[in-house]
């Protein structure tokens, strides 16, 4: 009896200790298939590209204390992260971070502005872990700052500007989906090396051709000389054609050093333009270079033009573009050898921006005519 209970305790201590071992080996069973799961996971989140969104203001970012208007609301108050929780899905696309670059009405866009942005830009783009950018932008000025961005960016990640034409607090809103088909376009590998590109009502247009075309419609954006630079489907992207024109790594414009551009200004032509009184008061504030918007192919009325001379002999620099919102605009041969350029394709606005940037690098009509040639 003596031997059997020893033999039994034996036998017991041998159970228990099958057991302890089998709980252990379960317990490191469950914290390995924990470790795979948590692995997985970041392996999934390290897939998706990272975006960093730059919020500058805009009706994007407007609100209103009516949900039927669309207007008469207070744009530039709405901060980055209600955006980006405004649209979750987002996070599927890609690693989303955001920063408040600024909260403006883009009507009241400047160029120090546009200076910070690039920097910022550049500064994160150069960062290998950033994949692209998208900018929330108010609709009025976009494509001044689109095509800055598209001449001063130093990466061919791709760089997104986005807005809307409604209030965030309007119910037919078309900010989310905008912001929506942003990121995707951003995260989109066939995205890379398109320069700067504008995503508006499932439209992607290149910064170097759009123009805002409607004051009010959702589908304000278009580019008349050009076409659509592709479409966006339920997040798919899908590309027509890329820009032809140098733009971003292929541009020598640089802006890293610069706290300040030239002062560049547009004077509208029209019928008995006969007041030379615009030019002379710019030239005489301080402006470096006036781009107008002429009529037809970019006619300037006899009596703006004799003034015009007057200041381009004491080194005012002049662009022809036109008032048309379409067509090419080039300087007749007694014009060029005066000194007048002709702006090709670009509209006053976007005229505007490039002569700001030929003047950071020469003052020579001659010069400055071939930088639009090239751009």
């Amino acid at each position: 009896m003596k031997y059997f209970i020893q033999a039994f305790m034996v036998v017991c201590a041998l159970i228990g200790l099958m057991s302890g071992c089998s709980s252990d080996e379960k317990k490191s069973e469950k914290r390995e298939i924990v470790q795979t799961k948590n692995s997985k996971t970041q392996n999934k989140s390290q897939d998706k590209p990272n975006i960093v969104i730059l919020a500058t203001g805009g009706t994007i970012a407007g609100s209103i204390d009516s949900a039927i208007k669309t207007t008469g609301y207070e744009a530039g108050v709405v901060g980055v992260d209600v955006l980006i929780n405004a649209v979750p899905q987002i996070h599927n696309l890609a690693n989303i971070q955001g920063e408040q670059i600024a909260n403006i009405d883009s009507a009241d866009m400047t160029n120090e502005i546009w200076l910070t942005l690039a920097k910022r830009i550049n500064d994160l783009l150069a960062d290998s872990a950033v994949d692209g950018v998208v900018i929330t932008h108010g609709t009025d000025t976009m494509e001044e700052s689109a095509f800055f961005l598209h001449l001063v960016v130093k990466s061919d990640k791709p760089v997104v500007l986005v807005g809307a034409m409604r209030p965030s607090t309007a119910i037919s809103a078309d900010g989310p989906k905008n912001l929506y088909n942003a990121v995707a376009l951003a995260a989109n590998a066939d995205s890379q090396g398109k320069g700067v590109m504008v995503a508006m009502n499932d439209r992607i247009q290149s910064a170097r051709y759009v123009s805002k075309t409607h004051t009010l419609n959702v589908d304000a954006f278009a580019s008349p000389n050009s076409g659509d630079m592709g479409y966006i489907v339920d997040g798919k992207v899908f590309f027509h054609y890329a820009p032809n024109k140098p733009h971003t790594t292929q541009s020598t414009f640089d802006v890293s050093a610069l706290e300040s551009l030239p002062r560049v200004d547009i004077l509208y032509s029209y019928a008995n333009d006969g007041s030379s009184v615009a030019a002379q008061a710019l030239v005489q504030a301080g402006t470096k270079g006036i781009v107008v918007a002429g009529s037809g192919a970019g006619s300037i009325h006899k009596y703006q033009k004799d003034a015009l001379k007057k200041l381009m002999k004491n080194g005012l620099v002049v662009v022809q573009s036109s008032r048309i919102n379409n067509g090419i605009v080039l300087a007749n041969d007694t014009d060029s050898e005066f000194g007048f350029i002709g702006s090709r394709d670009l509209n006053p606005q976007k005229a505007r921006v490039l002569l700001m940037l030929a003047l950071t690098q020469t003052n020579d009509p001659r010069e400055i005519n071939e930088i639009f040639a090239r751009y």
